[in-house]
This record gives structure tokens, C-alpha cells and sequence, in this order.
């Protein structure tokens, strides 16, 4: 990480509660900023959901001028569907980010869970609570999905200050594209 300050906004994808947590790194110092969720489950469009998504994960890069975007990427359970709705909504974020030229990092949930915890399959309770240590600050049990998103911001500024990061296992889109341009279709 470059010395200075620097804003990472963290997304916890979901098309019925969309979590978004927002640290202020300042030269391997983490502050807490903000975190909140977006309910969409009133929301009965698909469509509509993730206009939405694009739009309110828009205003909140506005309004606090992230210089990366951290991501959790989809993961396959049991039904398919619903990696595909979080798909959707995961893309529909990174659309709000690519249209304003913000950087994007992607990490899988067992490695943002290790980052924070240590342990790869802890549970969102224990996330919150090692997040409310390391932020000094408390969090209610009803902003999990947001406590989420600041972990995964959490482990995109670990990556950034750890020189024995494992970097290549993140997903970084603009890497990818440069590396594989053969790939990419315009």
C-alpha cells in the first residue's frame, strides 16, 4: 500500500440484503467509516432489484470516493439459483464501480472469513465480533451482511499491507485483462 490515506468500500453481495462497509486505511491503521445494508427484499422485480443495486452502491461510492472496491465473490452451495442471483448482484455493484473507474478486488468468503479470524469457516458472529475488536467499535447483531462487507474490506487492506500476500488468488479484473487480452471482447 502506498503511504498516505486510502477509502476501501467493501460489498457483501445479495439481491435481498446487499451489506457495504467503508474503512479508512491510514499507513497500516484501519478506521472505521460507515457500514450499512441495502434491503431489497420488499422489492419484488428482479430487475428492479439490481437497478437499485447499481444505483444506491453508486451513491455511496459518491459519496465516499473509495480508491478500491472490495467484492466477495459467488460461491456454489446447493442451489444453483442463487449463486446466479448473486452473481447478478455482485455484477450489478461492479457496474456502479467500473462506471466511475474504481479499481476492483475480489475474494472468496473462506478467505475473507481467514483474513479476519484466522478461520476459514467462522461465523458471521464471530466476524462481527473480531471486527468490533480490531475497529474498536460496537455492532448490532442485525448488521451482519454489513459486518461482512467491512470484513471483506478488511481483507482487501490485509492484501495490501501483508508483502507475503497471497495476491495472485485475488481477483484483481484490470490484471486479468491486461494478462489475457486475447480474452476480452470490445
Amino acid at each position: 500500500m502506498t503511504e498516505g490515506r486510502r477509502v476501501i468500500l467493501g460489498i457483501d453481495p445479495g439481491t435481498m440484503i446487499l451489506g457495504y462497509g467503508v474503512i479508512l486505511a491510514d499507513r497500516r491503521k484501519v478506521h472505521y467509516v460507515d457500514m450499512g445494508v441495502l434491503d431489497l427484499r420488499k422489492e419484488r422485480d428482479n430487475f428492479a432489484k439490481l437497478n437499485t443495486i447499481f444505483t444506491e452502491v453508486g451513491r455511496i461510492i459518491d459519496r465516499y470516493s473509495p480508491d478500491d472496491l472490495a467484492v466477495e465473490a459467488p460461491f456454489y452451495g446447493k442451489n444453483a439459483q442463487v449463486m446466479l442471483k448473486l452473481g447478478r448482484a455482485q455484477g450489478a455493484a461492479i457496474a456502479a464501480a467500473i462506471s466511475r473507474n474504481i479499481p476492483i478486488f475480489e475474494y472468496a468468503p473462506r478467505k475473507v472469513k481467514m483474513a479476519v479470524t484466522g478461520q476459514g469457516a467462522a461465523s458471521k458472529e464471530q466476524v462481527a465480533l473480531i471486527l468490533s475488536r480490531t475497529l474498536s467499535t460496537e455492532f448490532k447483531s442485525e448488521f451482519l451482511d454489513a459486518t461482512d462487507a467491512l470484513a471483506i474490506a478488511m481483507c482487501h487492506f490485509y492484501q495490501l499491507v501483508n508483502p507475503f500476500a497471497d495476491t495472485e488468488n485475488s481477483t484483481n479484473w484490470e490484471k486479468f485483462i491486461k494478462a489475457h487480452p486475447d480474452r476480452v471482447r470490445q
